[in-house]
């Protein structure tokens, strides 16, 4: 059922936003360094890395310059343009071609870079790839504002490899093992949700048995 939902929701999607979605492509392509669209390989369903859309925001070299496939608060590496598309996340809208060809899902845990997924704890690693990634998920909608979090900390890469990771490994096991069309329906209605109200805390509410925070998250969660 989850699967067909994917088929159904990205491709209907495709078809309204499509508006929107070819303007920005034309744009780029005559902005910045000229590139449409960024494939970066990802950890996907068993383990298995496939190629992820996104809209070009960055320099062409990014994953080479500085913090590498780790993205802070104002990033020089994110291009002008770029910084308006990371915002409202209109950047991630090419991924409902990745759900639509079956590498991903509309909710699911948040595809990560190798680097990033070894960030994880070993536990949640092998939790994590039972399920396809998704678009979003528990992880995305706690962790929406990952960036100014890294940006508040004296040293952002440790921070998040000691800190953001280890809890948002728990959050991703935590979706795994309750996977179905009420969390999957739930997750799409807090993702749309903190679009138009950033600060709400709604998914605490929704979902009442997610892990605690660690004490180094409580008053930025």
């Amino acid at each position: 059922m989850q699967r067909l939902l994917d088929v159904l929701l990205s491709g209907l999607a495709l078809v309204v936003l499509s508006p929107l979605l070819v303007p920005i492509a034309i744009a780029l392509r005559l902005t910045g360094e000229g590139e449409v669209f960024f494939v970066q390989q990802r950890v996907g369903l068993g383990g298995k890395a496939f190629g992820l859309y996104k809209f070009a925001t960055m320099l062409k070299n990014s994953p080479s310059i500085g913090t590498g496939t780790v993205t802070v608060k104002h990033d020089p590496r994110v291009l002008p343009l770029g910084r308006l598309l990371r915002k409202t996340k209109i950047n991630e809208l090419p991924q409902l071609l990745n759900i639509f060809k079956g590498d991903m899902s509309i909710i699911g845990p948040r595809p990560q870079t190798q680097r990033c997924f070894d960030a994880f704890p070993i536990a949640s690693q092998m939790e994590i790839v039972k399920v396809r990634p998704g678009l979003s998920g528990i992880g995305s909608i706690v962790f929406r504002d990952e960036e100014e979090l890294m940006h508040a900390s004296a040293e952002p890469e440790r921070f998040y490899d000691d800190v953001i990771m280890p809890y948002k490994g728990l959050l991703e096991e935590w979706y795994v093992a309750h996977q179905g069309l009420v969390t999957y329906m739930l997750c799409i209605f807090a993702t749309a949700w903190v679009v138009l109200f950033p600060t709400s805390r709604i998914v605490w509410s929704l979902f009442a048995d997610l892990p605690k925070q660690p004490s180094a998250l409580v008053d930025s969660l």
